[in-house]
């Protein structure tokens, strides 16, 4: 499918704040230019090839964040005549920021490709850079990630779980050996194992978790505080209050894929038949009655990719993964703005480490390549 400049973020809502009603239809056409550009010259204007997805959509948000700072830091107000001066004055600021090494180069070859449409299409010269930012580190991505085939083994992985045949199903003699097991899960005599113990083994408790979470790019802290009140099924969202959210930054609205709401439905049904959740509005707690943490949360992931023979000794593997997973497959599939969105960040730069395409298709590009 053909890409056209409406497919990215042309005037992005922090740019329309700062600008009059006509100073937003110049800039918008200006972008457009630009933008239409990038798709079909910009990488080889003699070649008549341009740049893919991904480097184009990373490249107009880099650009839109370039034009706010002159317009707020640099100069009185709009502009779109960008000069080479703005440009340096931009990467020293940027220089002595706390953002990575990968982000500063990126954000370089964002203004050399601006620079270089504006040497062939406007007359102007191109940018040589007063420094060169190292793009050592472009790989490095979030430390710890799963691939889009990884998150699909994760989600099956909650599924089967704690699953174990039904009780009816069983001859006496197996029925006698998952009684022993059961027994052991759950602290009791095997004598006091009944079938209601079948059906809690057969807990939609760890789907619910799971799936919630990669879909919602959950952090550890708001696993542990998740409450019943923030799911609203009929809808497939959490309404995450501001109290509640890991960084107290406001009120969130989070999108869930139809089969999560449905499995949280099931949860929060099995959930009413536990003592331990009569009087707290947590949403989950561990075999003792306790919120998830940290720890725990990284032995439930440990044992899903156990189940889903994903291997996790030679790497690090926390519950970020999950999060780092959805900001990646989401910024892959739409942009950085849904997944600026998904993940609650305030600011755009935080969301900037998922722009990277993920391995698999570089992987694939290189086979195209030969």
């Amino acid at each position: 499918m053909s890409l056209s400049p409406e497919d990215f973020p042309l005037v992005t809502d922090k740019s329309r704040e700062l600008l009059k009603e006509k100073q937003v239809v110049d800039y918008e056409a200006h972008r457009i230019e630009f933008v239409r550009w990038l798709i079909h010259l910009g990488k080889n204007p003699d070649l008549a090839e341009g740049y893919g997805r991904d480097t184009i959509r990373a490249t107009a948000y880099r650009t839109d964040q370039f034009a706010r700072q002159v317009w707020t830091e640099q100069e009185d107000g709009y502009t779109v005549a960008f000069t080479h001066d703005h440009a340096d004055a931009y990467m020293t600021e940027l220089l002595y920021s706390d953002n990575s090494a990968t982000h500063k180069a990126n954000t370089q070859k964002a203004l050399k490709r601006l620079f270089k449409w504006r040497s062939n299409e406007k007359g102007d010269t191109l940018w040589e850079p007063e420094r060169t930012f190292s793009n050592a580190n472009t790989d490095a991505g979030p430390r710890e990630f799963l691939t889009i085939e990884e998150r699909k083994q994760v989600r099956e992985a909650a599924l089967d779980y704690g699953s174990i045949p039904s009780y009816s199903s069983l001859s006496p003699g197996d029925r006698d050996e998952w009684k022993a097991l059961l027994a052991q899960r759950f602290g009791k005599p095997k004598s006091e194992v009944t079938p209601d113990d079948w059906k809690r083994a057969n807990s939609w408790k760890f789907t619910s978790i799971t799936w919630a979470s990669l879909d919602c790019g959950l952090r550890p802290t708001e696993v542990e505080r998740a409450k019943v009140s923030w799911v609203d099924v009929e809808n497939s969202v959490l309404r995450i209050p501001k109290e509640d959210s890991a960084k107290n930054e406001g009120n969130w609205v989070v999108a869930l894929s139809d089969r999560t709401a449905d499995a949280l439905e099931r949860w929060l049904s099995e959930r009413g038949r536990y003592e331990k959740y009569d009087d707290t509005d947590e949403l989950w707690l561990t075999r003792e009655g306790n919120p998830y943490q940290t720890q725990s949360l990284r032995r439930l992931l440990v044992k899903l990719c156990e189940i889903a023979g994903i291997p996790t000794e030679n790497r690090q593997m926390s519950w970020y993964a999950l999060r780092h997973s959805t900001g990646t497959a989401m910024t892959h599939e739409r942009d950085l703005a849904a997944a600026k969105a998904q993940l609650r960040h305030k600011s755009e730069q935080t969301t900037m480490k998922y722009d990277q395409a993920p391995v698999e298709d570089r992987r694939n590009a290189l086979d195209r390549m030969g």
